[in-house]
Order: C-alpha cells, then sequence, then structure tokens
C-alpha cells in the first residue's frame, strides 16, 4: 500500500479537530460517568511515564465497561491519540453507533473472521503513522469473567512493527457490569486497572512465545490484582531495534486486522 493511500486511512486519527472533540467526549462526558458509577483505582502509572511514540495497549475482556475504563482512567498521555480496534459486525453496522463509538473511542473496525476485510491492515498503518492501539486479544468479552487465552493480532503488530505492548489488567468490570446487562449494577462497585510494564519482543524471539509472554502477564497481573509481578526475564528484552521486515509483516493479520 502506498504512504499517500495510508495517510488518507488513517487521516481522522490524526486529526487535531478529532482529537480535542474526543478529548471532550472522553474526559468531560465518558469519564464522570463512569467514575460515578463504578469506583476505580488504578494501578502502574508510573510504567508507561516515558511512553513514547508508536505502542499497543492490550488488556483482558469481559465486559462493555473495558474499553470505557482503558479510555478514562489511563494516563491522558497514552490515550490522547490511542486508535480502539472494535467488531466491525456489532459497531459499525449503524450510522449512529459507529458515529458515538468513533468519537468517544477513536475506533477502526476489525472484521472478524475476514483477515482480507476493507480495513485489513489498517492496525499496520495506524502504528506507522504512530498511533497507538488499544486492542482486547481475547476477541470476545469472558461470560464467565476467567481471562481465555490472547489471539496473536496484537503480538504480531508488536513482533512485525517492534513496538512496545503494554498490558493492562482489569479487574471487578464483569462484576460490576457482566455481559448481558447495560449499565453498571448500583453502589458503585470497585474496579482496578492495573498498568503493567511494557514488554518488548527479545531478539528471534517465535510469535507463539511472545503471545504467551503476554497472556500470562495479563493473567498473573488479573489474578494478583497489583501491576507489580515479578517479571525479571524482561530485563533481556529488545528495545534498539524498530521497523520490519518482510519476513514478520505477514504475522501482523493474524488475528485482527
Amino acid at each position: 500500500m502506498s504512504e499517500r493511500r495510508e495517510r488518507r486511512r488513517t487521516s481522522r486519527y490524526l486529526s487535531p479537530v478529532h482529537r480535542w472533540a474526543r478529548y471532550l467526549a472522553q474526559r468531560l462526558i465518558l469519564r464522570p460517568i463512569i467514575f460515578s458509577n463504578v469506583r476505580v483505582t488504578v494501578e502502574g502509572e508510573r510504567h508507561v511515564a516515558d511512553l513514547d511514540g508508536p505502542f499497543i495497549v492490550v488488556a483482558n475482556h469481559s465486559s462493555h465497561l473495558d474499553a470505557p475504563l482503558c479510555i478514562t482512567a489511563l494516563p491522558y498521555s497514552v490515550t490522547k491519540n490511542v486508535a480502539t480496534a472494535v467488531a466491525a459486525d456489532y459497531f459499525y453496522q449503524s450510522t449512529w453507533r459507529s458515529s458515538l463509538t468513533s468519537l468517544f473511542f477513536n475506533s477502526y473496525p476489525v472484521e472478524r473472521g475476514k483477515p482480507r476485510g476493507k480495513s485489513s491492515g489498517l492496525s499496520v498503518a495506524l502504528l506507522r503513522q504512530g498511533v497507538p492501539l488499544l486492542i482486547f486479544p481475547e476477541g470476545t468479552r469472558s461470560r464467565t469473567g476467567e481471562m481465555a487465552d490472547f489471539t496473536p493480532g496484537a503480538a504480531a503488530l508488536g513482533r512485525a512493527l517492534r513496538v512496545p505492548i503494554v498490558p493492562v489488567a482489569l479487574v471487578g468490570a464483569h462484576d460490576a457490569m457482566p455481559p448481558g446487562t447495560f449499565w453498571p449494577k448500583s453502589g458503585r462497585m470497585p474496579v482496578k486497572v492495573l498498568i503493567g510494564k511494557p514488554v518488548r519482543v527479545r531478539p528471534r524471539e517465535a510469535l507463539a512465545d511472545l503471545n504467551s509472554r503476554l497472556t500470562a502477564r495479563v493473567r498473573a497481573m488479573h489474578t494478583m490484582q497489583t501491576s507489580y509481578v515479578l517479571v525479571p526475564e524482561d530485563d533481556r528484552a529488545e528495545s534498539g531495534q524498530a521497523g520490519s521486515t518482510e519476513d514478520d509483516m505477514p504475522d501482523a493479520q493474524e488475528g485482527i486486522s
């Protein structure tokens, strides 16, 4: 795909006007609604204090609260440009729903089960233009609250483009607003947003190994209910590489577009 075409596809996500509209929607409308209905605790902000350039945020997914929590509770330095991957077959089936989702979450469509759909390659194009992504790699909400293994799409993007991946564990969202409900339960139930240390691909690391590390990190934070889990192996992670190789790029299409 030509650079000009990529810029046309990603222009909205880089628009200052859209950014200011999102700020008003996210911080002045959505945040007060979320924080008045659930009791939010955020831990681990220091792990992303120096984060710069494109990156990927990954989180477990068990509630319609998850994306609003990430957008409103993560530091604004993380969320101000982030684009959220959403299911095209749900959020892009009507104009009003896609418009609201775009405004509040800077969303882009993912056509589940269609690796060569209309939105194919948009994740790569956004990252190349410096737009960070928010992805829920389980692919759908957990109906039980138990975390499933991640599909490899987010790991493949991080591996192919050598961008850091920020693990986030959301604790309590399923109890506060389980699948099948459309508003949080009364009583301001507690939820935690746990931000882990960014994960970077290791030299010659296989996609399956990177995906397993990401899954294990979020699962450990979710189980222990803290962002400060012991991960000494990340001291050996690769941080100096940039760009991608031709062999890496096909992996970026696995599990997500």
